[in-house]
């Protein structure tokens, strides 16, 4: 599944997190790849479930 970057800048932003924020915005995509990014998102307590209004599948 892939993730818009914005929906896990504003998930960090809502929660004070403004320097991982800062950190995600310079190092990933605009368009997050869940799977392989899965290890980061945990470690960031994301949960990818919750943005699947702002997820779409991956192209094959």
């Amino acid at each position: 599944m892939i993730i818009a970057k914005s929906s896990v800048l504003a998930a960090l932003r809502s929660r004070g997190q403004h320097d991982r924020a800062a950190w995600v915005d310079r190092s990933l995509p605009e368009d997050i790849d869940t799977a392989r990014n899965a290890g980061l998102l945990d470690l960031l307590a994301l949960d990818v479930a919750s943005m699947t209004g702002k997820a779409h599948a991956a192209p094959r």
